[in-house]
């Protein structure tokens, strides 16, 4: 079926079950159905009215089981309904992929060696899938896509996964007639990551991305993993899922991740092993002493500890859903959150001591949270998201609490203005939903070029952050590239201005097409014109200040934010 047509029918509503059963919330459906329509004109943009296909994959979010995947042991994990979608077409020989606003090089089906300029590329997730597809006997061939996900980058959420399995299902489904098992798409994915992308992971993110729902994987033989359903129905717990974005780069972390398995097999190397799940864990205990003179590597022994305690937490943790015990379940996400922090130690890198965002987070939660949710250290560790239960009742409560900022001001005339304005800021703010901590007011003559306040009012914002706990701060004036950057810089917090607050706030109440899309011109616009100095613009879920309406990952790239308001003006054009 052309684009065309498919459009036509899914803006008709032919597929609003199917949508409706596919991402489980009715409340999504319209968003749904304009996110569908547009990736098939974005590909008619791109490509032409072919006859295409539509595949997905979804995101994933660990529950239990933080880093017991590479040493072959369980894993509790789910897909969630933030997903890639791609609109395919067949072509020889040479699969031409763009992702968002991502123009990705043409993959040449007669040479797919691994290629060293490609390390950390999408190219590379490509080539290593389809490599390995074509080893393991399966059919490959040539297409083109328009790939578009919502799956939140840098959020523990596993948006390579992601991309790895719609990739592997779409060779799947052109040229296998859907026969190759999820399972084996999975270990193609963590091959392709591995091998040609050039990073250290497990298989749980690609197994829980490709095979869906809540399941529990059992990686005792790695090449025939167990997946088994669990079905339970969260939403009659009446709790939330969390996924906090504590800030922080994944930059340099590499090596931090690397050493994790590469630990855990030191010790399964000493009693002949290859990993730890080939460890009696009898014998491991009774020989701690000895562990501890052979590999002089205490942190070593900790984390074989928490796999220890966290792989049979994973059954557990199984067997309280199954028997309606959430509360049960809440204390075991707990103590899965405590032995990460305590033993396996990934909430921050060592040689960044000074930066600890997750630490912070963690803390903050555990004293806003109190009886009402638990919390922990999501995905990978070290730095970005982390993960938290929440009573829905207490949902607005913990996001008030956990986003803190402090309002400043440059007075000019040494007037009441400035705090008259400060007065308006805040109710700004409490509408965004954050919840204000402290105010501060510098009198100048002229706003600071480079840092919007002076030097001495930049130390005393550091010790404000420092003892309010806050999070951001919001500057009553617009904020140049520069001063964004500088402030940021210095604060280590989220940056933002009276602005950018006031379309966050459009950005939440905007209901209709229409103006969810033109919210998003507007943020486009003013963010483009920041782009040097707004340093994390892939914030997802990181609170006030960036979410938007369908908002998709915001490339630090004038060209693309350029691209992505021109198709946003054709959409326009198009209700018009």
């Amino acid at each position: 079926m052309k684009t065309t047509e498919i459009k036509e029918q899914v803006v008709s509503g032919k597929y609003d079950a199917l949508i409706e059963d596919l991402y489980a919330d009715p409340s999504l459906l319209d968003y749904q159905k304009q996110r569908y329509a547009a990736a098939l004109d974005k590909y008619q943009t791109l490509f032409g009215d072919d006859e295409v296909s539509i595949y997905s994959a979804a995101g994933r979010s660990e529950i239990s089981g933080n880093h017991t995947d590479h040493q072959h042991g369980c894993v509790l994990a789910g897909s969630i309904n933030l997903d890639a979608i791609g609109i395919v077409s067949k072509q020889d020989h040479v699969i031409k992929v763009i992702s968002d606003d991502f123009d990705i090089k043409p993959i040449d089906l007669n040479d797919l060696d691994k290629k060293e300029d490609e390390l950390g590329t999408s190219e590379a997730l490509i080539r290593g899938v389809v490599s390995k597809l074509k080893e393991l006997g399966y059919n490959v061939g040539g297409f083109k896509a328009f790939i578009t996900s919502d799956v939140l980058m840098g959020a523990g959420l596993s948006s390579s996964a992601a991309f790895e399995s719609i990739i592997g299902t779409i060779i799947d489904g052109l040229y296998n007639d859907m026969k190759i098992d999820m399972v084996t798409i999975a270990k193609v994915g963590q091959y392709a990551e591995n091998v040609y992308f050039g990073k250290p992971c497990g298989l749980m993110d690609q197994c829980a991305c490709a095979v869906g729902g809540l399941i529990s994987i059992d990686f005792k033989d790695t090449s025939n993993p167990i997946v088994n359903s669990v079905n339970v129905d969260f939403s009659k717990y009446d709790h939330s899922l969390c996924i906090v974005d504590t800030k922080g780069s994944h930059a340099d972390l590499t090596d931090a991740y690397g050493a994790v398995p590469q630990e855990m097999k030191e010790v399964a190397h000493y009693f002949g092993k290859e990993v730890l799940r080939e460890v009696d864990e009898d014998e491991f205990y009774a020989n701690i002493a000895n562990l501890r003179t052979t590999l002089n590597n205490d942190r070593a022994i900790l984390r074989a500890i928490h796999f220890f305690n966290e792989n049979n937490r994973v059954n557990t943790c199984v067997e309280r859903l199954n028997n309606d015990d959430f509360e049960g379940f809440k204390a075991l996400i707990q103590e899965s959150g405590n032995s990460s922090y305590k033993f396996l130690q990934n909430v921050y890198a060592d040689f960044d001591y000074k930066n600890q965002a997750v630490s912070l987070g963690l803390a903050m939660s555990e004293m806003i949270l109190k009886d009402h949710g638990v919390c922990r250290v999501h995905g990978g560790g070290f730095a970005g998201t982390i993960q938290a239960f929440v009573e829905n009742g207490y949902v607005e409560t913990y996001k008030e609490e956990i986003e803190k900022v402090i309002l400043v001001a440059v007075s000019l005339d040494d007037s009441n203005d400035a705090d008259e304005s400060l007065d308006e800021l805040e109710e700004l703010v409490n509408t965004a939903g954050a919840q204000v901590v402290g105010r501060t007011i510098q009198n100048r003559e002229a706003v600071h070029p480079g840092t919007y306040v002076g030097k001495g009012k930049v130390e005393e914002l550091k010790d404000l952050i420092w003892e309010t706990q806050a999070t951001a701060i919001v500057c009553d004036d617009e904020l140049t590239p520069a001063q964004y950057k500088n402030l940021e810089d210095e604060l280590n917090v989220k940056v933002m201005d009276r602005t950018l607050i006031i379309l966050d706030i459009f950005a939440g109440r905007a209901k209709t097409a229409e103006g969810k899309i033109q919210v998003e011109l507007a943020q486009l616009r003013y963010r483009s014109s920041r782009l040097i100095g707004m340093k994390n613009l892939s914030r997802q879920g990181g609170g006030i200040g960036t979410r938007g309406p369908g908002e998709k990952k915001l490339e630090v790239d004038r060209r693309l934010i350029r691209d992505r308001i021109s198709q946003l003006k054709a959409e326009v054009k198009d209700m018009e």
